[in-house]
């Protein structure tokens, strides 16, 4: 929807903009990733989590604010202060001192939450995982699988926390540059380093990371030729 909603803009464009709306981002899809992260409207005032929600649903951070003051969750005035707030600054606070060369993929935030979600991503992008981790029982997330995968992991750490008691879960932090056209499933296990077998915890994501495409022909288009030929 245009940003100051005019009744004077062309009506086949605020026609296209409603089924744009409807279709790529209808009310029940939103509820849906809304009950998943525990996310509730007054989380929308925050950038960094339009900015997740945006990846996603598969759309630009400045369709879903405006998405989001169509369906009454934030207002007008809310959503230009978020606007104020460029996707770079979003990717430079999750990569913390890591730079990349450029900053044409996006910064993905996943936990324990996205378990069982499709992350349709990019060749670009690069992975902020954020994992409760039970050390103080002695399991670890196991690494090493992402590494298998061909991640490359770019840093590694436990996240502070600050708490009053003794011998609470830590927070494991992995940032991970992903191969190239990566697609499959990705499974992290978090389990005490002599014992693999037994896993504390599981997280499994189905990924796909072969966007964009190249100039020419689609990756599917392709396929089909080769097929029929």
């Amino acid at each position: 929807m245009p940003a100051n909603f005019d009744p004077g803009h062309d009506y086949q464009e605020v026609e296209a903009d409603a089924f744009a709306v409807a279709f790529l981002m209808p009310k029940w899809l939103l509820a849906l990733h809304m009950r998943r992260q525990n996310w509730t409207v007054p989380d929308f005032r925050r950038a960094n989590v339009i900015y997740q929600f945006s990846l996603r649903l598969g759309v630009s951070y400045e369709a879903l604010c405006w998405t989001l003051v169509r369906y009454r969750m934030i207002a007008a005035k809310q959503a230009r202060e978020l606007l104020q707030t460029k996707p770079k600054a979003l990717k430079e606070a999750l990569l913390a001192d890591h730079r990349p060369t450029n900053y044409r993929g996006d910064v993905w935030l996943l936990t324990e939450r996205d378990a069982g979600a499709l992350i349709d991503g990019s060749r670009n992008d690069l992975f902020v995982l954020k994992l409760t981790e039970h050390s103080n029982g002695g399991y670890l997330w196991n690494i090493h699988q992402l590494q298998e995968s061909g991640f490359a992991i770019v840093s590694n750490e436990i996240e502070a926390i600050e708490t009053d008691s003794v011998g609470d879960p830590g927070i494991r932090r992995v940032t991970a540059m992903p191969p190239e056209e990566y697609r499959g499933r990705l499974v992290l296990d978090e389990t005490r380093p002599w014992d693999h077998n037994q896993s504390f915890s599981r997280l499994e994501l189905d990924l796909d990371l072969t966007g964009p495409e190249g100039e020419g022909l689609s990756r599917a288009e392709r396929r089909r030729l080769l097929e029929a030929a």
